[in-house]
């Protein structure tokens, strides 16, 4: 089981470099954890690449097929007191956007605050220093 960012979820929703590198981790563990906001911030980057004329309305509709279908089985981390407070720490701690720190704090509730040996999957270069700085055995190992 491994915590999925957004980068990583949509990289399994449409064709991009990153994508072949996503199927590969699935295939080996296909038990995802998200944040509850996770869908929205997908949605939200496929509309964005739909106006910006990289991905099609029909391809706006398959990957959100496919995100629906992803989220039917993922496990989501909810909105708590722990995961504002960790998001909290996680601002003060690393260079982070709001919706990463959000990110990176459901990966901290989901492993109780240990993150030594979990897989923390982005594409986030950002996301992915802070993961590594808290303990997370970050993937796929090279970007």
């Amino acid at each position: 089981m491994r915590f999925l960012d957004r980068s990583a979820l949509v990289a399994l929703c449409v064709d991009e470099p990153t994508s072949v590198a996503m199927r590969a981790l699935l295939d080996r563990d296909p038990m995802i954890v998200a944040w509850w906001s996770t869908r929205i911030e997908c949605i939200a980057g496929l509309l964005r690449r739909s106006r910006e004329g990289s991905l099609t309305v029909s391809g706006v509709s398959q990957a959100r097929a496919v995100l629906r279908a992803l989220a039917l089985s993922w496990v989501e981390v909810n909105p708590s007191d722990a995961a504002r407070g960790a998001a909290e720490r996680a601002l003060a701690s690393h260079d982070l956007r709001a919706a990463d720190a959000m990110q990176l704090a459901a990966a901290l509730v989901w492993t109780d605050g240990d993150a030594s040996g979990a897989g923390f999957v982005s594409f986030d270069a950002r996301l992915r220093e802070a993961a590594l700085r808290e303990g997370f055995d970050v993937l796929p190992d090279s970007i």
